[in-house]
């Protein structure tokens, strides 16, 4: 058996293991030197979100030509500019905006792009080209640069049963986890205690080896971040919706001061080939009242500043409606990004062009992992080209 798909196939990949107490002294060691750092969220929206009905680019008339029956009326948006305005589901990121904590990319995308979901997240997640396949994701490629801030397991943390392409490496993976109680306190009963305490028994070079010494890193993660995020008492408003809650544990996290720079969720159901309008305004109103709160939380216990905030979706949607009140795949779409650091914050590019268009999807302006190698360069302060596998433009929002 391969080592990647011997420890895919465990339980490991959760983290779901705790620290045996012989270990503890030299955890603690390890995690007292790690020094101050930022915080990367990103948020992915599964199922291709329709960017065009979400920025909505009223000021040109092959927008509303194109979506007769779906298409937004102006009285309805919230105005960014005079081409530009949000969706009225967003209503709760309208004061964010203002107060410059909001940049919006149009047109993020990548050359010969693919409509299938499958591929084309894989491609977001690696960071590769159309034609090219990899195992890796690019915030594992990230674990694996061995950076200062990225040495240990927490991180990069998954707020989810499962970890995603986009944190695993060639030889460090994330975690993913939801309750950190619930699984520490399941942890501690007799069977995982004597399996842990095997571990350092067992560090060889065969599969069963590779798997002890993960089984050792994830459980060192574990114990340090129960230990950690007890020490703040969650205080900001949150929607009472699944989504909300995986960004209010993130903002626990966050605000205990857990040693972690990357934090994923996702948000599912954006596959709006039918009855568009209901189904997305639905989405984007979880979406928009989570991220609000979120942000406003970090707000106000100062941590804001050191937080970015990136949401993409692997593709969006085709200029023109379908005959089911609906859109189907299409190409590229806008990434939305918060924090307190923004150096240019509101409408970020022009709009995107809807009649210079290929194949009846829009043209990308921006190449997304020319967004990765900002994030990596200019917010997590590592060289970005080892880990995209290639040097990309730097841009201006951060």
């Amino acid at each position: 058996m391969k080592r990647r798909d011997f420890i895919r196939n465990s339980m490991l990949a959760s983290g779901a293991f705790m620290l045996p107490s012989f270990l503890k002294p030299f955890v603690s060691m390890a995690f007292a030197n790690v020094s101050g750092f930022r915080n990367l969220v990103i948020i992915q929206l599964s199922g291709g979100n329709d960017g065009l009905n979400t920025i909505v680019p009223f000021g040109n008339d092959e927008y509303y030509k194109n979506r007769q029956i779906i298409g937004i009326p102006p009285s309805e948006l919230l105005k960014m500019n005079s081409m530009q305005g949000l969706n009225p589901a967003l209503v709760a990121l309208r004061p964010i905006y203002d107060q410059g904590f909001m940049t919006i990319l149009n047109g993020v995308g990548y050359p010969n792009p693919d409509r299938s979901h499958f591929r084309s997240m894989d491609i977001w997640q690696t960071a590769s080209a159309s034609d090219e396949y990899l195992s890796s994701g690019w915030i594992g490629r990230y674990l694996d640069s061995n950076c200062e801030t990225c040495k240990h397991p927490f991180s990069a943390i998954e707020v989810d049963n499962n970890l995603s392409l986009a944190l695993k490496g060639n030889a460090k993976k994330g975690l993913a986890l939801t309750d950190i109680d619930k699984l520490y306190n399941t942890l501690q009963k007799p069977y995982f205690m004597e399996l842990t305490n095997k571990a350092n028994e067992n560090l060889n070079e065969t599969n069963l080896g590779y798997l002890y010494k993960t089984l050792i890193e994830t459980s060192s993660s574990a114990s340090y971040i129960h230990e950690t995020s007890k020490v703040y008492k969650q205080t900001g408003t949150y929607p009472e919706t699944a989504f909300a809650n995986q960004l209010a544990t993130i903002s626990q996290f966050i605000n205990s001061g857990l040693k972690t720079r990357v934090y994923y969720v996702s948000l599912s159901g954006f596959d709006t080939h039918t009855n568009q309008r209901n189904q997305q305004s639905r989405l984007l109103k979880i979406y928009g009242d989570a991220v609000a709160a979120f942000v406003n939380d970090l707000k106000s216990t100062g941590k804001l500043e050191d937080t970015m905030v990136m949401t993409f979706s692997e593709f969006g949607r085709r200029v023109s409606e379908n005959n089911s009140k609906g859109t189907d795949h299409g190409t590229a779409n806008n990434v939305m990004l918060f924090g307190g650091k923004l150096k240019k914050a509101g409408i970020y590019n022009d709009a995107p062009d809807l009649i210079n268009l290929k194949d009846g999807d829009l043209k990308h302006q921006l190449d997304f992992r020319s967004v990765y190698a900002t994030l990596l360069e200019n917010w997590l302060e590592v060289k970005s080209s080892p880990i995209l596998k290639a040097g990309f433009e730097r841009l201006n929002f951060v």
